[in-house]
């Protein structure tokens, strides 16, 4: 558990495995589920996802997931706009990515919606970004590499939540590659 903001039924950030063979029975997302898939396969009855791939669930969506092989997840619950009505599924391994704001970034988009982004960015080895601040929050998952800004480095595994207006100056020395979800914390009850 990396973050939880309520009871039994909570907003929640995680790291989650399954071991070979483990299935969860069909559940609804009343507020939607993000899922970064980090090794192994996941499945549902709506298709395997491996190593790379983002799945965005809806808010009211329900799915019965399972790994035959196993597998580990970063998955955000309940932080989704209940608007937000479209299903997203993005192979990050065999999708174009687009030149970012500086030299040395390129950024895939996952899915956006209102003042919510979430994208993957890939820096370069001795890439540096400018001084910039968070409208709506920011969230960081480091895939691989290190992550830095003024405030500390971040290795592979490391989450970061910036609040709203926050800002900062990031950079990576040896390179990383990180999944960002922007904008989303404007209300506390998302």
């Amino acid at each position: 558990m990396l973050e939880r903001d309520g009871g039994e039924v909570a907003r929640a950030t995680s790291i989650v495995r399954y071991e070979p063979g483990a299935a969860f029975p069909s559940h609804q997302h009343d507020r939607g589920e993000e899922i970064f898939v980090l090794d192994g396969t996941l499945s549902d009855e709506f298709g395997d996802y491996g190593p790379g791939t983002y799945i965005k669930n809806p808010p009211g969506s329900s799915h019965a997931p399972f790994s035959k092989e196993g597998c580990t997840l970063f998955v955000k619950l309940r932080h989704l706009d209940p608007q937000d009505q479209v299903r997203v599924v993005v192979d990050t391994i065999h999708q174009p990515w687009f030149q970012g704001l500086v030299a040395g970034l390129t950024v895939l988009p996952l899915s956006e919606f209102g003042t919510s982004h979430t994208a993957m960015v890939r820096w370069a080895p001795g890439t540096y970004f400018n001084p910039h601040r968070h409208y709506g929050g920011e969230e960081i998952f480091v895939v691989d590499g290190v992550f830095s800004d003024e405030h500390g480095n971040y290795p592979h595994g490391s989450w970061i939540r910036s609040p709203h207006l926050s800002e900062h100056k990031p950079f990576s020395v040896e390179g990383c590659l990180i999944l960002v979800k922007t904008g989303h914390l404007l209300d506390g009850s998302i």
